[in-house]
């Protein structure tokens, strides 16, 4: 078996070693591609992870999942593998995922931003958003604090310096935890934060935060929504225009048979969905019951809540997100597509029912007290540093402290990383199961006499979802119905019908109500038949193919 462990994070070159070990131990399940290359030139690896023995992954349902686009996020690269290793682990033994891999496919995608990856796994790491390449401009910051580890202990913390205006003071019970100054308090000892760091071209007094020379975010990159700079930060210069996201959007639209896609992140212990810049009010209302449906299921599974972006994950509530990828996916390509915030310190704490991004702005003490007792009670006292006097080489004595956000924020902690990954591979094979999935339910010939045959095919969708999967996908036009070819032996003719005919979309089981009742029905929307007339030399044998680009294709035969 691949020798991987899930109790540290994986650098490039060890990544690349287990994916590729998975292909050589499973060959007739895993297979491993590049998708194309990084910004500085490095893969980017696909496993794609299907019984290549029942047909080819294109020609089968997939879904997509993919992680680290965010370089600090290594977290959902182990999330990525994990799964890899779930599938082929189980391949055989669990009855779901015999039948996934049998009549699936998986286009799994550990990381998509390899470079900033390894700035964030390096032995000094360097922390930034997304791509190492420089943006809005190629130049060194020319002043301001530049975050680095300043005393070589391989972290980098908070700086507490002592400032009669600062607005934070220590809490009177836990001297470790600082909590807000009372608006008109006066008279105690006061600090200022900052990141740990030094600053460039210090003036003595001015203390302002160095913009980041690599400011790129390429979850802002995808085509839906795109917005330049000047509306919207890291954008990039144009849609596209960066390679990490230039190659996931080559290779999902050049793979029509993808049906769904989960993309992991971190942090925040949630399921989110689009949309990320409108309200749920203008989304087909088949769609929305069908995503709080499939977030139902992930929540029962993994107990994350599951969220809208727009209605529950803004960083501020009068401006929204653009260009991620989970909105492109859906808006463009009519597909359920989900973003993954992998671990909650505040979840794991005890801290209940919090909103993600507005407890940064605003929450009890209570709150911090908890996370200070979990760190104390589940970390050993890893993830929150006792403060300590430090002579920084520009400002004097200060103190360094505070949570080591590498550690225990960012992504879980090493010793807890098992345990978070195992949540999600049932949900993730849960939304693969509920692609539609085209069968042929019957295939017959009838003899009329003189050299004529009766031929009948009946196509059916045995699967959940409808063949077009969503009704934005209906509107967009981005997928055609089902097709079926008869395909006939030299000497045959066809005497009525075509060889190619387009029968449409077949429906699934999803938008159906949950009550029976005199005003639902069940009409056969799920099949559609096909006939033709041949004229053949008896014995010959017919070619029939059904194929949809979202449900599949499937072969076979018939003797006249």
């Amino acid at each position: 078996m691949p020798n991987v462990t899930f109790d540290h994070y994986y650098k490039y070159a060890e990544l690349a070693r287990i994916l590729n070990e998975f292909a050589q131990e499973f060959p007739q399940l895993v297979r491993v591609t590049s998708i194309g290359q990084s910004h500085e030139g490095r893969e980017v690896w696909l496993a794609t992870v299907t019984n290549s023995a029942t047909g080819a992954d294109d020609e089968k349902p997939a879904l997509w999942v993919d992680g680290n686009i965010h370089a600090s996020e290594v977290s959902p690269a182990s999330a990525c593998v994990y799964f890899i290793d779930y599938l082929v682990k189980n391949y055989g033994a669990d009855a779901e995922v015999t039948r996934a891999l049998d009549t699936r496919a998986f286009y799994i995608c550990p990381r998509l931003n390899p470079d900033g990856a390894e700035w964030a796994l390096a032995a000094k790491p360097k922390v930034i958003r997304s791509s190492t390449r420089p943006y809005p401009y190629d130049e060194e910051p020319i002043e301001g604090l530049i975050e680095q580890d300043m005393d070589d202990d391989g972290r980098v913390l908070t700086m507490r310096i002592v400032d009669p205006n600062g607005p934070w003071k220590a809490h009177p019970d836990e001297p470790r935890l600082l909590i807000q100054r009372d608006p008109i308090e006066t008279g105690g000892t006061y600090y200022r934060v900052l990141p740990e760091g030094y600053f460039e071209n210090f003036d003595g007094v001015t203390m302002t935060l160095a913009p980041r020379k690599e400011g790129l975010d390429l979850n802002r990159n995808f085509p839906m929504g795109w917005r330049p700079e000047g509306e919207q930060r890291g954008a990039g210069p144009f849609p596209t225009s960066e390679p990490e996201v230039r190659n996931l959007t080559q290779f999902v639209a050049t793979h029509p048979n993808i049906t769904g896609a989960v993309a992991f992140h971190t942090f925040s212990g949630v399921l989110l969905r689009p949309y990320d810049d409108r309200s749920d009010d203008e989304m087909p209302a088949e769609d929305l019951w069908t995503f709080r449906k499939i977030g139902d299921k992930g929540t029962q599974l993994t107990g994350y809540p599951h969220a809208s972006v727009f209605h529950d994950f803004k960083y501020h509530p009068k401006q929204v997100i653009t260009g991620s990828f989970d909105t492109w996916m859906y808006e463009h390509m009519g597909v359920f597509a989900w973003t993954v915030e992998i671990w909650s310190p505040q979840m794991r704490a005890g801290i209940e029912k919090y909103k993600f991004i507005d407890w940064y702005r605003d929450h009890p003490v209570a709150d911090d007290l908890k996370l200070l007792q979990w760190n104390d009670a589940k970390l050993g006292g890893k993830g929150y540093v006792n403060w300590r006097k430090f002579n920084h080489p520009q400002l004097g004595e200060i103190e360094l402290g505070g949570w080591d956000e590498a550690y225990c924020w960012r992504n879980p902690p090493p010793e807890q990383l098992e345990s978070e990954l195992a949540l999600f591979p049932k949900w993730l094979l849960w939304h693969a199961l509920i692609a539609p999935q085209l069968e042929l339910r019957e295939a017959r010939v009838k003899n009329l006499g003189e050299g004529n045959y009766h031929v009948r095919v009946v196509a059916q969708n045995t699967g959940w979802l409808p063949t077009y999967v969503t009704k934005k996908a209906l509107e967009k036009k981005a997928t055609r119905g089902v097709i079926v070819e008869l395909e006939l032996p030299a000497g045959a003719t066809l005497e009525t019908g075509k060889t190619r005919v387009e029968i449409g979309q077949l429906e699934g089981r999803a938008y159906k109500s949950s009550a029976v009742s005199e005003w639902n029905s069940d009409p056969t929307e799920d099949c559609a038949k096909v006939e033709w007339i041949v004229r053949a030399p008896q014995g010959s044998v017919l070619n029939i193919t059904a194929k949809h680009a979202r449900a599949g294709t499937v072969r076979t035969q018939v003797s006249c």
